[in-house]
């Protein structure tokens, strides 16, 4: 596959902005083509979600993969100290959501010349749905981590510095239908570049090899199988909290066609230099420190079941040969505990946005609830298999498989075990299946502030002193502003 390079743009634009306006980034350089701010939200969504930086995703260590060495505010669920939500509201709203519409205005404003008036229609479609797949995603990951949020007035680009907050579950419904919206509005044959601006080379998430037809109709196919993958994920999240309407978008997207294989995965091939390799070696190498360790659940976890991913998930302690995680909450001296493994320490570690491992557990639980989707104990044995694919080692995932049955008698207890294993490198997902199916069982850390995991992510100090009327109301609606206050979802 052809080597995106990121733009240069990508250091300067709607990076380092400190307004507390999530509708106004008053540092932007907006003049450009959209394929540019497409590159560059693309970038910042891939990095927010895959950072391990504890000023604002720290859900590695809330899911307790890892444990903090020093400063351990973070693993005790202290988000206050670094303003943790303000930057997940700068990350989303500001660096991708503003691109995203500022990209949109721009195509729509876009005068075709005379050469491509018949085509322009279509390829428009295109690049507007895929924008539009892009915001979808941003949207939801927002909801899942506070409840309501500014949905329907935000990202007004100043038209509205004040926005209210909409009804968490009445998002998700309008999310499920502007997807659908958008995977329909996808035509394969339809074209994605004009004349001035060439889409396909700015796309990170399914770049066309080359710009011929045939693999822009394969690029376009895979943002297709995305949209449907994300899709089933929206349906599944509500499958406790209003099954019908979970029941029908989970059989609408597997109908149309979801992932069927790593080939499909969304992700973005990060590059060996800075700024542009992956957030992790940010964080665990390049910063040259030694903040992170094994955390004592998930390492005890996999040398109890024997897991051969916990090579590739960690490194041995010294010469022992041995697999050691701190207890969650405590500090830890780096020498005497497991650090993360090689992939921490590759800048070229892909970000992933969604992958066939996610999608096949999904699959797992549409087969348990309703019986769609295939075979629940064939999708289990596929998602397990994707994962130690992923990791190198797909030989040893029968094994595994074998002494780690489905068990549907108790589904949750097994989709939610071994989606936490297999989810590994993507924590913010992981927090959801663990929230949505209660396994596994999680105890708070040692020196927790609260006395059970965290469920949401409380609003940004900055929505209350500049949004604080609105922001109230959200808080007064979900129940109180608390890391305790479960999402409209969690109903377990």
């Amino acid at each position: 596959m052809k080597k995106i390079i990121i733009p240069i743009l990508l250091g300067t634009l709607l990076v380092g902005c400190t307004t507390d306006d999530i509708n106004l980034d008053s540092h932007s350089a907006y003049t450009t083509i959209p394929s540019t701010l497409v590159t560059n939200a693309q970038k910042e969504l891939s990095d927010y979600v895959n950072t391990p930086s504890v000023n604002e995703n720290n859900f590695r260590l809330t899911m307790q993969y890892w444990q903090e060495t020093t400063y351990v505010e973070e693993s005790n669920y202290n988000f206050t100290n670094r303003n943790v939500s303000n930057q997940i509201y700068i990350d989303n709203y500001v660096n991708v959501l503003n691109s995203l519409v500022k990209a949109k205005e721009l195509i729509n404003a876009y005068q075709p010349v005379p050469s491509e008036i018949a085509t322009w229609p279509k390829i428009k479609q295109n690049q507007l749905a895929i924008i539009d797949i892009m915001q979808v995603y941003t949207y939801q990951g927002l909801v899942d981590t506070f409840g309501n949020i500014p949905y329907s007035q935000s990202n007004q680009l100043g038209g509205n510095v004040a926005p209210a907050y909409d009804d968490a579950a009445g998002i998700y419904t309008n999310l499920i239908t502007r997807l659908q919206q958008d995977i329909a509005n996808i035509d394969v044959n339809g074209g994605i570049n004009s004349e001035s601006d060439n889409f396909t080379a700015a796309d990170l998430y399914y770049p066309a090899a080359t710009i011929t037809p045939p693999a822009i109709a394969a690029s376009l196919t895979s943002w297709k199988k995305f949209g449907n993958s994300l899709l089933l994920k929206l349906g599944i999240a509500l499958a406790d909290s209003n099954p019908t309407l979970a029941q029908q978008t989970a059989t609408t997207a597997i109908s149309n066609g979801v992932m069927v294989s790593s080939a499909d995965d969304c992700k973005v091939r990060y590059l060996s230099g800075s700024p542009n390799y992956s957030p992790i070696f940010e964080n665990v190498k390049a910063s040259n420190r030694n903040d992170f360790v094994g955390g004592k659940t998930l390492v005890d976890y996999m040398n109890t079941n024997s897991d051969t991913r916990r090579s590739k998930y960690f490194k041995t302690v010294g010469t022992t040969g041995n697999y050691i995680g701190q207890v969650i909450g405590q500090p830890a001296s780096f020498a005497n505990f497991s650090a993360p493994g090689d992939f921490a320490y590759t800048p070229t570690t892909p970000g992933i946005l969604m992958n066939y491992t996610e999608v096949a557990f999904y699959l797992t639980e549409a087969s348990a609830r309703w019986g769609i989707g295939g075979n629940a104990a064939a999708n289990y044995a596929s998602a397990i298999t994707s994962s130690f694919t992923d990791w190198g080692i797909a030989s040893d995932a029968t094994a595994y498989i074998a002494a780690h049955p489905y068990n549907a008698a108790n589904w949750k207890q097994s989709v939610g075990t071994q989606a936490w294993v297999a989810m590994y490198n993507q924590p913010l997902t992981s927090w959801n299946f663990w929230r949505r199916l209660d396994y596994p069982v999680l105890q708070p850390a040692s020196a927790a502030t609260i006395n059970s995991v965290p469920v949401r992510m409380s609003y940004p100090a900055s929505e209350y002193q500049t949004n604080g009327a609105n922001v109230n109301a959200a808080s007064s609606a979900i129940g109180g502003d608390l890391l305790t206050t479960k999402v409209f979802w969690d109903k377990n």
